[in-house]
This record gives structure tokens, C-alpha cells and sequence, in this order.
């Protein structure tokens, strides 16, 4: 049981919330590229992304895992990015900071979503039983890539007329 719940249910409530913070960090960063500060979706990814972090810490454990580490490293940019929005007002260079912070927490999201599918999903898991082989590291090289030039691109395109 965690929170009251089942682990079973407790995993199925926070992979969904990831997969909507996840979905939802895309539908910001390519309203970014459009100078669209998307205020609610930028809420709705702030929000679950945070929560997604949160209820990491959730699960059942007897030591600090990598994963920690990359709960708290994303709290940690979430907490610049939220104040980058809120507190800066995407003022100035709180306008970069908030892009290159959303950014990289989308990637850690990204990031685990792609350990995950390699050691549960049954046709993923052969391919890199030890998450070292080309197929993984391809994977992750692509997600790190792809959010790489989307970040890039963001910061050059994202001129918000409000905030």
C-alpha cells in the first residue's frame, strides 16, 4: 500500500500523470516555437510534472535510487521555471530561463519514460536487457536530441507579448 492505495494503483495513477505532463510539456514547448505563452497548458504542465516528481518519491524503497536523483534535479528546475512564469513574469532573461528549465524537465520526463519502456514493455526490454546497448542509448540520444534543438529553437522563438 502507498497513500492508502494499492502499489498497483499508485503505479497507474503516476504513469498517467506522467504521460499527461509529458504530452503536455510538448503542447508548451511547440507553443513556444509559436510565441504562445499557453498559460493554461503551461499550468497543466508545471503542475503534473511537479506531481510526476512528487510521487516518485512515493514508491517503495531500501535505498536512494538514480531515479531519486532525477526527481530532485527536476524539482529543482521546476521550481526556477515556475518562478521564471510566475514570480519573473517571463520578464528579461526569466523569458530564457524559464524555456531552458521547462525544457529540461521535460527531458528528465522524456528521459525516464524511455528507461521505463526498456525494462516493461516486453518488446523494448530484449533489445537492452542491460540498458547499455545501442538500442537504448540510441533512444535517449534521440529524446536528449530532439529536446535539445526544440529548447534551441524555443529560446530564439518564444517572445511572449504577455505574461
Amino acid at each position: 500500500m502507498v497513500f492508502g492505495v494499492s502499489l498497483a494503483t499508485y503505479t497507474i495513477i503516476h504513469v498517467i500523470i506522467s504521460l499527461i505532463a509529458i504530452a503536455a510539456g510538448f503542447i508548451v514547448v511547440f507553443g513556444m516555437l509559436q510565441g504562445n505563452r499557453m498559460a493554461q497548458w503551461t499550468a497543466v504542465f508545471l503542475f503534473t510534472t511537479i506531481l510526476t516528481s512528487l510521487t516518485g518519491f512515493g514508491f517503495p524503497f531500501e535505498h536512494i535510487l538514480p531515479s531519486h536523483a532525477v526527481g530532485a534535479l527536476s524539482l529543482l528546475f521546476l521550481a526556477v521555471a515556475v518562478y521564471a512564469v510566475y514570480g519573473g513574469r517571463l520578464r528579461g532573461a526569466w523569458r530564457s530561463t524559464y524555456v531552458v528549465t521547462a525544457v529540461i524537465a521535460l527531458w528528465f520526463n522524456v528521459f525516464v519514460l524511455i528507461v521505463q519502456s526498456f525494462q516493461k514493455v516486453g518488446f523494448l526490454k530484449p533489445l537492452a536487457p542491460t540498458q547499455s546497448e545501442p538500442p537504448f542509448l540510441i533512444a535517449q540520444l534521440a529524446g536528449l536530441g530532439l529536446l535539445a534543438v526544440l529548447g534551441f529553437l524555443a529560446i530564439r522563438k518564444f517572445r511572449p507579448m504577455t505574461a
